[in-house]
């Protein structure tokens, strides 16, 4: 089944765009030999005096697309004019690929599972001292680790919920679209370590997945995505789960986006503000 975009996903009248800018990240010391591009999004009510909130998205060319499902420019646009979120700097990031492109002259081997499905912190190291200390240069966000949020969707699901595992003094808010939390590099033992923990971490946690993902030799994402919302739920989080009849695509975590990230954001405040 097809989910239908609300109309917070689309361009509405007397609503002012944000800029979107695209850059390129090419001499990274975690991920040595690879190419990336990756896209800032700054709204119109930005003021560079007052740190806006910050949200970093995996897969960014995905989210960033106003023609996909996720829309993000749009939708925050619309939320923020609304104040049904804060003032957010949107921060998008592709996968890498190696440097080295093929003789045919096509990209670089792309380097996404390596750098999204590991348990370890490496992506987080990637994003906290090369990508976000080059956004904060030009549009200084807040210090503050609950006005970060991270989302991505499949292998960049699990990559989000990973960086905030390892880095809550960091990141607090997660999105995670049809989470890959199986079998891929250990991502199905997230469930028992977080039943086990010996501390509850300072997360609120959006999953989202449907009945019609996958189920291979790898594991089958509904029930491995159920398996981390009851974990959650056990351990006491802060954690919604929205499952559908949504297969392995976006279409349904793009067409409830602006109502996740209505959740995500409740109550929040700028200490700047």
């Amino acid at each position: 089944m097809r989910y239908p975009h609300g109309p917070d996903s689309f361009r509405k009248e007397g609503v002012p765009h944000g800029k979107v800018s695209t850059f390129d990240w090419n001499d990274s010391k975690v991920y040595p030999g690879t190419e990336r591009k990756y896209y800032i999004y700054v709204p119109a009510q930005y003021d560079p005096k007052k740190p806006a909130a910050l949200m970093v998205f995996q897969d960014g060319h995905g989210y960033m697309r106003e023609d996909a499902d996720f829309r993000v420019p749009v939708v925050f646009d619309n939320l923020i004019h609304q104040k049904a979120m804060p003032v957010t700097i949107g921060v998008f990031v592709d996968p890498g690929r190696k440097i080295e492109p093929k003789p045919d002259g096509k990209p670089g081997a792309s380097t996404r599972g390596l750098e999204y499905n590991t348990l370890r912190d490496a992506y987080a190291k990637f994003l906290l001292t090369e990508i976000l200390p080059q956004v904060a240069k030009g549009h200084p966000f807040t210090a503050d680790p609950e006005g970060h949020a991270i989302c991505g969707s499949s292998s960049g699901g699990i990559c989000a919920f990973t960086v905030a595992w390892q880095r809550p003094d960091q990141f607090r808010k997660v999105v995670s679209h049809i989470g890959s939390f199986t079998a891929l590099d250990g991502g199905d033992t997230y469930p028992g370590l977080i039943r086990k923990d010996k501390e509850k971490k300072p997360l609120r946690v959006f999953l989202q997945d449907g009945s019609n993902d996958l189920d291979n030799q790898f594991g089958n994402w509904p029930l491995a995505n159920r398996q981390m919302f009851a974990a959650l739920k056990f351990r006491g989080y802060d954690v919604k789960f929205e499952f559908g009849q949504g297969s392995h695509s976006s279409n349904h975590g793009g067409a409830v986006l602006p109502d996740t990230l209505r959740w995500l954001w409740r109550d929040y405040k700028l200490p700047e503000e």
